[in-house]
């Protein structure tokens, strides 16, 4: 199934406190679970922004989740390939 990066414009989103983004974990679990077909792998937190990785069957998917969620989904783009370190071999 493809996986998609999120990048969500949330100003702040780095100061948030723990409460907040508990609620903002809980809300996006209880959508997730009425979409057995998504599934939220994890986030990185920036000073204004929120990017998140999700394994979806397409991009309309991870918007739906979005608007259920009352999230900013400002840009969705599909993996298409993952590198690392170890890619360029020794």
């Amino acid at each position: 199934m493809p996986k998609f990066v999120i990048e969500r414009d949330l100003p702040g989103a780095g100061d948030l406190p723990d409460g907040d983004i508990c609620a903002i974990s809980r809300t996006s679990n209880s959508v997730l679970a009425e979409m057995p077909d998504v599934q939220w792998v994890h986030s990185y937190v920036t000073g204004d922004k929120i990017f998140c990785l999700y394994i979806a069957p397409d991009e309309d998917a991870v918007r739906r989740h979005a608007e259920q969620g009352g999230f900013p989904a400002n840009a969705v783009r599909e993996v298409v390939r993952t590198i690392d370190p170890t890619t360029g071999g020794r």
